[in-house]
């Protein structure tokens, strides 16, 4: 059974309250007497009611609300991410397509210099080493890696600082025991 209320905060707006239906003789058998529980008791009951209705509606959107922030500041993150894996794609591309008269190894760093002509080519020549007498425009100095992708000179310390601590965790061979449930050991008093 609904009945519909108007809050005093929100004089404009009417709220519906369900009450729970009720049956005179469930089973056959009078349990209660009809009068009290078919009679209108005090209206502010029923305000009360309501207020807590509208309340835990309001609840609702702002927790529906706060967790779609946090899966839209996500999501933001994600196409950051994502931007970011494509640019360095399209970079380690064109660098290996770049001219070069050498085997390139990994873990070896190489020079990229443009001649006049427009051609990008790979040198094991530093622009130091050259000193003024470089022929070419220097653009950038990069180290291969492994996993034949191509690290900016200024990024080496940090992305070979990331592969040893990788390369450390790996030597351990520690198998990590099995938790089906969050592990918060440590971050508690």
């Amino acid at each position: 059974m609904d009945r519909t209320v108007s809050l005093p905060s929100q004089p404009g707006k009417a709220t519906t309250v369900t009450l729970v239906e009720s049956t005179s003789a469930p089973s056959g058998l009078e349990l209660v007497s009809s009068y009290q529980t078919h009679r209108v008791g005090d209206p502010m009951d029923l305000v009360a009611l309501a207020a807590q209705v509208q309340k835990g509606d309001d609840f609702i959107k702002a927790n529906a609300s706060n967790k779609l922030t946090v899966i839209a500041d996500q999501i933001r993150y994600l196409q950051e991410q994502a931007r970011k894996v494509l640019e360095e794609a399209k970079r380690d591309a064109d660098l290996h397509h770049a001219a070069c008269n050498i085997v390139k190894k990994p873990g070896n760093m190489y020079y990229l210099y443009e001649r006049p002509s427009g051609q990008k080519y790979f040198s094991i020549i530093s622009p130091k080493e050259w000193g003024p007498s470089c022929p070419h425009q220097f653009v950038g100095a990069f180290k291969l890696q492994h996993d034949m992708s191509w690290t900016p000179i200024e990024d080496v310390e940090k992305r070979d600082a990331e592969i040893a601590i990788m390369d450390k965790l790996l030597s351990k061979q520690t198998a990590l025991p099995p938790y089906t449930e969050p592990n918060f050991k440590g971050l508690a008093d």
